[in-house]
């Protein structure tokens, strides 16, 4: 039998045994191809000292290759059936823990102090699920948790917009939120061929370096964000239409916001995909005052 997991006669032989059947609704799919997961791995950059956290393991191909790269791995998975599965096969690999838990809803700053003690190089590494792909992200950066970064697979479409720069049309409120705690580059294009069953589309691999500070520092965090959302509401309209129409009593503001956009040197008319992360953090400091 292949060494590794992550081989076309293995991976059918494992799910052959025990029955398995992929649940579309947790957007599970498989990588086959032992070099895409080495090279995913390699992006993490790893030493033996390192941990791991990865997200869906689903039969442990990506775990095989972090648990043979890094001191320990922790993995949450939220489907049941595949927790014999995992035993079997990671049973090679006794620093290796898997946790039955929805990543969403896990304490993951309490997982990290109890298994990671000591550890000092944390990265997270994983194959996500398409379909909750941005919640995960920003709820590892958002909870301001004690690693280095995330290398994640993730539908390329999405990895576009999250290392998107201003003025393309990829750029929204989510490269805007991603950037704002993280440096963001695509490290690698994955075709839909390496995966069982086979997605609709092309994967990407990003790395996210999480910034020792954020990109900007604005007056209100989370007023920063609404503003950025804000200001994509409706792409085509202008930065004004869109803060007039989306902060809370916009409309009876509207002289406030012009004053601001003034303060801050923006064009009213000009569009919210056209400013960068030092724009916004200026011009939603001069809006602040008038909406806290």
């Amino acid at each position: 039998m292949d060494k590794d997991i992550a081989t076309p006669i293995r991976t059918r032989a494992i799910l052959e045994k025990y029955g398995f059947s992929f649940k579309k609704s947790l957007g599970q799919n498989f990588l086959i191809d032992t070099n895409i997961l080495n090279r995913i791995v390699d992006h993490a950059e790893l030493t033996a000292e390192s941990g791991a956290i990865e997200i869906g393991p689903g039969i442990g191909a990506l775990t095989e290759q972090l648990a043979r790269r890094s001191k320990r791995v922790l993995a949450f998975e939220i489907d049941q059936r595949l927790l014999p599965i995992l035993e079997e096969t990671l049973s090679p690999y006794p620093n290796t823990k898997v946790i039955n838990e929805d990543i969403l809803k896990a304490d993951v700053q309490k997982a990290i102090e109890e298994e990671f003690a000591g550890l000092s190089d944390i990265m997270v590494v994983a194959n996500l699920p398409y379909y909750v792909t941005t919640p995960i992200i920003m709820k590892l950066l958002e909870d301001q948790l004690p690693i280095r970064g995330i290398v994640c697979m993730l539908q390329k479409e999405v990895a576009d917009r999250i290392a998107a720069k201003p003025g393309s049309k990829n750029y929204g409120s989510l490269s805007i939120a991603i950037q704002y705690y993280t440096k963001a580059e695509t490290v690698m294009i994955v075709p839909k061929t390496v995966f069982v069953p086979q997605p609709n589309v092309d994967s990407a691999v990003i790395r996210l370096t999480k910034l020792e500070e954020p990109a900007v520092i604005v007056k209100s965090e989370s007023f920063f964000f609404q503003v950025t959302r804000a200001s994509f509401a409706q792409r085509r309209k202008t930065i004004l239409n869109n803060l007039t129409n989306q902060l809370p009593n916009g409309k009876q503001r509207k002289e406030q916001i012009l004053e601001a956009l003034t303060e801050a040197a923006i064009e009213p008319g000009r569009r919210g995909e056209t400013l960068s992360l030092d724009e916004f953090a200026i011009l939603s400091d001069k809006l602040y005052p008038y909406f806290k």
